[in-house]
């Protein structure tokens, strides 16, 4: 995880969407076990109740569970659920605004793609 936090968001939901993009990256996968609230408030020299309150977030939303004595794993299922939420909430959210940006600035869906294919 990136230490680098922003001053324009709590530092606990910036925390929730690193491990969000964690299990979209398949750097946590379901079942895997969640860095200990100490390890990560000590990393990143931050509260542990700060590290607390995502983790709850998180098992809140159902997507972490909590193994009294264990700690907290990612639930099964949870990737793809994730990837599908997160995928939603793009076309829903960000893609329109993307393509009003490619229409204001008259770019051709061609052009895109001939950048795309040469930066990858």
């Amino acid at each position: 995880m990136n230490p680098d936090w922003n001053a324009t968001e709590p530092i606990y939901l910036q925390l929730k969407e690193r491990i969000l993009a964690m299990i979209l990256d398949n750097t946590l996968n379901d079942g895997d076990a969640l860095p200990s609230v100490r390890q990560v408030a000590a990393e990143y020299q931050i509260n542990p109740l700060t590290v607390l309150k995502a983790y709850q977030l998180l098992v809140d939303q159902g997507l972490v569970e909590k193994r009294r004595g264990l700690g907290m794993f990612v639930r099964t299922g949870v990737s793809r659920k994730l990837a599908r939420s997160k995928r939603e909430e793009f076309l829903n959210e960000e893609w329109p605004r993307i393509v009003k940006k490619i229409q204001r600035l008259g770019l051709d869906p061609a052009e895109l793609m001939q950048h795309l294919k040469r930066k990858s």
